[in-house]
């Protein structure tokens, strides 16, 4: 990192004025500067954040102060600081995660939500889980119905490697994961509920240039956003069970598109439900037709 601070290096020995200066910076590219300094900081001192509150006035080695500086530089340049952390926290659930895999967003704990209300407690239902990533929502419905058989698939092997590291990690038992492309991998089983966070951005939409350093193929839907949701709307009859239910996050604005597909493929009960920001975000329906299996 090219350090311009706007005064002289050896002035910067303090947590308090790292963290005074790296608050500057950040705030150009951050929407929480002081939160990201204060993470960074505490990573570079391998120290919890109330460290940095209690001493201020301690001072940074220079192989400290050279960790913070490099962290810092990543951050500034756009790079998500759960990626530089490697970890974000999904359900309470601190989740690793890496640049093969989506970072795990609040809205999406809707579809848990959702899922949860379709199954009982103590239920032994087989759930699907259809491009993990992290495994994020696939964890949290095994986490919170452990009589359940979950598994999870992803096109991508590394998006697996993941979610196997975070299944370990906090020592969730019933649960698979298999690499493979949307309900390919599981052709000949069949699920009393399938649960999905697809791709539905399309292909010339501004946002995706706002997120160029998480995985193309896990965001890009295609010319309309809604190439991905095809697959799963009218694959997922040849692995449901009648009367199961499929559960999608979607675009805020792709909620009547989704509806009119749910509707061509034997899918009643269709229910679109709002995340916390008051938007379209997540459709449920149930599949009352034949399975092609």
């Amino acid at each position: 990192m090219v350090r311009d601070w706007s005064f002289a290096l050896n002035e910067l020995f303090t947590i308090g004025k790292l963290l005074e200066a790296a608050i500057k910076k950040l705030k150009s590219t951050s929407a929480s500067p002081r939160l990201d300094a204060e993470l960074l900081l505490a990573r570079a001192l391998k120290a919890e954040r109330t460290c940095l509150y209690a001493h201020p006035e301690s001072k940074v080695n220079s192989a400290q102060e050279k960790t913070f500086f490099a962290l810092l530089s990543r951050r500034i340049s756009g790079y998500p600081m759960a990626y530089i952390m490697g970890e974000k926290e999904f359900w309470s659930m601190n989740l690793t995660v890496s640049p093969h895999t989506l970072i795990p967003r609040p809205e999406t704990e809707v579809v848990v939500e959702q899922a949860l209300l379709h199954i009982p407690l103590r239920a032994t239902m087989e759930i699907l889980d259809l491009g993990t990533g992290t495994g994020a929502i696939a964890l949290a419905i095994a986490k919170e119905r452990p009589f359940c058989r979950v598994i999870a698939t992803d096109i991508s092997s590394d998006a697996i490697a993941i979610a196997q590291i975070n299944a370990d990690k906090l020592a969730i038992p019933n649960i698979k994961f298999i690499a493979g492309d949307w309900v390919n991998p599981v052709a000949n089983c069949q699920f009393d509920l399938i649960v999905s966070n697809p791709p539905y951005i399309a292909s010339g939409d501004p946002h995706l240039s706002e997120l160029i350093h998480e995985p193309k193929w896990a965001l890009d839907a295609g010319q309309d956003g809604l190439g991905e949701i095809r697959k799963i709307v009218f694959g997922a009859p040849n692995v449901i069970k009648y009367g199961g239910h499929l559960i999608l996050e979607h675009g805020a604005c792709q909620a009547d598109d989704i509806i009119d597909l749910y509707r061509t493929s034997n899918w009643t009960n269709i229910t679109s439900i709002k995340d916390y920001a008051g938007l379209p975000r997540v459709i449920i329906a149930t599949y009352n037709g034949s399975n092609t299996t």
